[in-house]
This record gives structure tokens, sequence and C-alpha cells, in this order.
């Protein structure tokens, strides 16, 4: 599924150890939003397949993962403990093309 987003990174998610930023809120929100319905076994074993389209070749390929993979768990009721595969990849696109592709299937 491709969703038309810029990657937000943990750093830009996060204001210490507590609070979220307003970046992250706002990123939060419109994600959601843009995720697609479907559903998810709670009982299965998961395997997801993203890649982060950047327009920055310096962007850390890990750091979106938590705040994509907590936005997945609230908009499909799901725990990241259930992911059994991870795959992900980092592309190169050109500026404001940025965007998250990613996949979730049954292992």
């Amino acid at each position: 599924m491709l969703i038309n987003i810029k990657p937000l990174s943990v750093n830009q998610a996060w204001q210490g150890r507590r609070f979220k930023t307003p970046k992250y809120k706002s990123y939060e929100k419109e994600l959601i939003l843009k995720l697609p319905n479907i559903k998810i076994d709670n009982n299965a074993r998961l395997k997801v397949d993203i890649i982060f389209g950047y327009s920055n070749r310096a962007s850390d390929i890990d750091n979106p993962l938590k705040p994509l993979l907590d936005c997945l768990q609230k908009k499909y009721n799901i725990n990241d403990n259930m992911i059994y595969e991870l795959t992900v990849k980092k592309e190169i696109v050109k500026k404001s093309k940025e965007f998250i592709n990613f996949e979730i299937t049954e292992v």
C-alpha cells in the first residue's frame, strides 16, 4: 500500500522521553487517516514489508520505524509484538515525492 507522506523520524517524534512533538501529533493524525481500512487477525503472526521514500540520502533507514509501527498499532488494533518478520528498504526520491509503502501479511 502506497501512502504519500514523508516518513517521520524518531528524532522528530519525541520531546525528551515523554511528550510527542506537535509535528508528530500532526503526522500521526494524517497517517492514520490515510491508512486503508483492513482487517488483521489479532492472533496472527505478522510480516511487515516497508519501503521509505526519502528525498535526503542522509536519512537513517530506521528512524521512521517506531512512529509508523505505532500508527499501525492504533489503526489496526494490533500489538507490534505480533510482528515476526520486518523488511525495511530505503529509496531516494525527489523532494516532495516522499512516501511510505508497506504490506502486512501473515507468516
